[in-house]
């Protein structure tokens, strides 16, 4: 009895962590039969749960709204309160907490009951949370949207608006999902541009249906973080550098942070940035204003620039009047203290 409690919530967890799954998927998870599998959909059945089945070789098991809140045991209110929560954490309410209030509130609203989705749905219409100033606010519905289609592995149709202002259509194979300070970007296959791309979630409007389901292909990188900082601070600008910054990784980082570029430790003392901007002037300003000394590695063509630069800053130095006092400002400084003495 105790073996088979325990596979029972073990299959409760992969249909709550997958929208749907077919026999032999969740045969080959629990090492047991196609049967035993049967015979363990129709005991949840019996305790209350409805895992809904479609017949066929594209068929499968799912677990269907309306079930209890498994395994955690929460009455209307606790739930309601859960799910509004996880919604303003995932808008950026709590620093560092964005991503993991998503997918949580991803598995929530799969087996909300409709009855309180209408009352989440009802506060979430009408409250206006006051967050802290940060990046541009992403919908948590669409959040969740783009969470499902990662997750149940199904092809994605959004408008999609660029940074200058163009509309277009995008048919992708989401990914995944990241956050960094306050922004999200979706990691998907673009299917018309046959390549990995990377999507503000902030400009993306879903355009459902979705779908079919698609194969995960193998991601353009281990570490999706370091994918998405190199994309949205290096790759997507015209002029890109590399230079040795005189700190340590986790000194930088504190300056530094993941849409201004990425960080490569050399030693406790040193790290490698690599950055990029529009122009070789603005490289040049962001690179001093970092506070670090730095050495660049490349492109040449920014330390032309930082020599164009600081010898114009050389020439501004050695005409400013800043040194000397203004015309008449002698005689008046005399006439102040004069005055002062008498005043005395």
């Amino acid at each position: 009895m105790l073996e088979t409690s325990a596979r029972l919530l073990r299959l409760l967890s992969l249909l709550q962590s997958h929208r749907e799954w077919t026999g032999a998927e969740l045969a080959g998870r629990l090492d047991v039969t196609a049967r035993t599998v049967r015979r363990d959909i129709d005991r949840l059945r019996e305790l209350g749960y409805p895992v809904h089945s479609a017949p066929g070789t594209a068929g499968g098991y799912r677990l269907g709204a309306g079930a209890e809140l498994p395994p955690l045991l929460l009455d209307d209110d606790e739930a309601v309160a859960v799910a509004v929560g996880l919604r303003t954490a995932a808008a950026g309410g709590v620093e560092g907490i964005e991503e993991t209030s998503v997918r949580a509130l991803a598995k929530l609203e799969q087996v909300l009951p409709h009855r309180l989705q209408r009352r989440v749905g009802a506060l979430n219409a009408f409250t206006v949370p006051m967050l802290g100033a940060g990046g541009p606010r992403v919908d948590p519905n669409t959040l969740t949207e783009l969470a499902h289609a990662c997750r149940d592995c199904h092809r994605l149709r959004f408008d999609y608006t660029t940074h200058d202002g163009t509309l277009s259509r995008r048919t992708v194979e989401p990914h995944r999902l990241v956050c960094a300070q306050r922004r999200w970007y979706l990691v998907a296959w673009d299917v018309d541009r046959a390549d990995w791309r990377t999507y503000r979630a902030d400009r993306i409007t879903p355009t459902p249906p979705h779908g079919p389901r698609f194969t995960p292909r193998t991601p353009p990188a281990e570490d999706l973080a370091a994918y998405v900082s190199h994309g949205i601070s290096t790759r997507a600008y015209a002029q890109q550098a590399t230079v040795l910054v005189h700190a340590s990784r986790e000194q930088a980082a504190e300056r530094i942070g993941p849409a201004a570029g990425t960080l490569e430790a050399v030693d406790a003392q040193r790290c490698l940035l690599h950055t990029g901007a529009h122009s070789l002037d603005v490289l040049v300003v962001h690179l001093v204003m970092t506070g670090f000394d730095f050495e660049v590695r490349e492109p040449p063509e920014l330390l032309d620039r930082i020599r164009e630069i600081r010898d114009r800053l050389s020439r501004a130095l050695a005409v400013s009047p800043a040194a000397a006092p203004p015309p008449g400002g002698a005689d008046r400084m005399r006439g102040t203290r004069s005055g002062s003495s008498g005043a005395s």
